[in-house]
């Protein structure tokens, strides 16, 4: 918690003694409070009780302990592509996907003082998603924790000359003048947030609802392996909305896949497609099933 800086210190104690008094309405989320993940999970639950965490890890670990009913992490951008190594993570964590929620991102330039400044704090998410207004103003990109937690550093910095990229409640809840709006590169700007929770959802209680299946696989290493892989949903119907490859340890030689599909595990369609599956891939783990926030096709 220490490693926040102190303008956001006294905003994250008073949040979190409001999760431990209500520990199953609270939703971890990673960042100080006026990131875009807080505002994520009151958009998603408007009456949950958010509780800051500085890293995904520790958001996740919220869980496990008891300390939040779920976590809400954001893994995936329109304009910069993936947020969180959710690939790695959640694996690890032993929890289970039971929702989503797209954000639509807009981010402000704040600051002390009025310009000109030198540099901008962000996260390096909004850093990417603001690089061609940054550019263009010569101002520098510099990497923060979170997007919040920039605009809570440029305040305890005392410094005037330099600004943060966050969105445009840290500014009220810092003391900070909001300099321009609308600083990021696409108008489309949106984020993808998963829900995390320790017990999975049950496939049966989202019959006749759109829903999505995510799971992660590793192929044989065989010649057209991933060709076979992707054939069992192929041929069975079943539409494949995310596919991301990432590398299992250091040998290069064992690729691992992220994989959303829409269905649910009890569909004869989907049932068949990862029975197919499991047959020519290893170390299949489903990761979760929950409705879909947003029509896919």
């Amino acid at each position: 918690m220490r490693s926040y800086p102190q303008p956001a210190l006294e905003l994250v104690e008073k949040m979190q003694g409001q999760a431990a008094a209500d520990p199953a309405r609270a939703i971890s989320f990673q960042g100080a409070p006026g990131a875009n993940s807080h505002r994520a999970a009151l958009e998603y639950a408007p009456e949950c009780l958010p509780l800051p965490c500085f890293s995904f890890e520790d958001a996740l670990d919220a869980v496990k302990t008891g300390k939040a009913g779920a976590a809400i992490i954001p893994i995936e951008n329109s304009q910069h592509g993936r947020v969180a190594d959710i690939h790695f993570l959640l694996p690890e964590s032993g929890l289970s996907i039971v929702g989503e929620h797209f954000l639509s991102i807009t981010h402000a330039l704040m600051a002390l003082g009025n310009g000109p400044f030198h540099a901008a704090y962000s996260h390096p998410q909004a850093l990417g998603q603001s690089r061609h207004y940054l550019r263009e103003r010569g101002i520098v990109p510099m990497a923060y924790a979170d997007t919040a937690g920039a605009a809570a550093f440029v305040k305890e910095s005392g410094d005037p000359t330099i600004a943060a990229i966050a969105p445009a409640i840290a500014a009220d809840l810092y003391g900070l003048t909001i300099i321009d709006q609308k600083v990021e590169d696409a108008a489309d700007n949106t984020t993808r947030f998963v829900l995390l929770a320790q017990e999975p959802l049950d496939p049966a209680t989202l019959t006749g609802e759109d829903a999505i299946t995510t799971f992660i696989f590793e192929v044989n290493n065989v010649p057209a392996a991933l060709y076979k892989a992707l054939g069992c949903f192929a041929t069975n119907g079943v539409n494949m909305t995310k596919l991301e490859s990432y590398q299992k340890g250091a040998s290069f030689a064992a690729t691992m896949f992220f994989c959303d599909i829409t269905g649910a595990p009890g569909d004869p369609a989907v049932d068949m497609a990862l029975r197919e599956l499991a047959f020519h891939a290893k170390d299949l783990r489903m990761l979760g099933t929950y409705r879909s926030a947003r029509k896919r096709g």
